[in-house]
């Protein structure tokens, strides 16, 4: 049984959730309910919850507020909030869980499931992941940004800027960055891109992902490749070749 607290000021969208989880998780203990960042805290210490339900905009605070004060975090979260570009790219660098509302069953059950499953691997990574969303959410510039990364070994804190470039290996992709280092990570090339896209990095191949940033020249032979600062020769497809020429045009 996985043991929550739900943390959101709207009363409707409270009952809500409450409708969903009793409907679709039946696994799930509600073990109660507060309006705002206080409330929540003495709810979390009251209760000890395995997950807490955490809204970002509240009357007294944001979510973010609460998780800056509550203390120890020995639980999961997972946000649950109206479309918040800027707070969703903090909580995916920090690969945490969020809903978005009005919340669809499946994600629900989604969230709910891997809840369940790293409480009985007993992998909770949560003060790792927040204390990256908390500085994310703190940064000034892109450069900054942290991002983690899972690998079959452990957890990683990366900063983002030392990310050279990332190589597709099927369901999975290669990390490689400044100083040699190198990384498996379990996630599709194309799910990085999305990650990463807004921090300056492009795909001038369905196998390829690089920072512009370690671009070092581009070779017109061969069909044409970008050169790295690690020396690396990356193919150009036809498809984006003129896209991408007028991004390192541009550099």
């Amino acid at each position: 049984m996985v043991k929550a607290v739900i943390i959101e000021d709207e009363k409707k969208s409270r009952s809500a959730l409450v409708g969903l989880l009793d409907r679709y998780c039946t696994n799930v203990l509600i073990l109660g309910e507060a309006e705002g960042v206080q409330s929540g805290i003495a709810m979390i210490r009251q209760q000890q919850p395995d997950v807490i339900f955490l809204d970002i905009q509240m009357r007294d605070g944001s979510g973010f507020r609460l998780l800056e004060e509550v203390g120890e975090i020995n639980f999961e979260i997972i946000f649950t909030t109206a479309f918040d570009e800027y707070a969703i790219k903090a909580i995916k660098y920090s690969a945490l869980d969020y809903l978005l509302k009005p919340i669809v069953p499946e994600e629900l059950i989604e969230a709910v499931r891997k809840v369940e499953e790293r409480k009985t691997a007993k992998s909770n990574n949560s003060s790792k992941n927040i204390d990256v969303l908390l500085e994310n959410i703190k940064a000034t510039s892109r450069e900054s940004h942290k991002i983690i990364l899972s690998t079959s070994e452990k957890i990683h804190v990366i900063k983002v800027d030392d990310i050279i470039r990332c190589e597709s290996d099927n369901y999975y992709t290669l990390f490689l960055f400044v100083g040699g280092k190198k990384l498996l990570v379990s996630k599709t090339l194309k799910e990085n891109e999305n990650l990463l896209k807004d921090h300056n990095f492009i795909r001038p191949h369905k196998s390829h992902l690089i920072n512009a940033k370690y671009i070092k020249g581009y070779m017109k032979n061969d069909g044409g490749f970008i050169v790295m600062t690690d020396d690396s020769k990356i193919p150009v497809s036809r498809r984006k070749k003129e896209a991408i020429m007028e991004i390192i045009n541009n550099l």
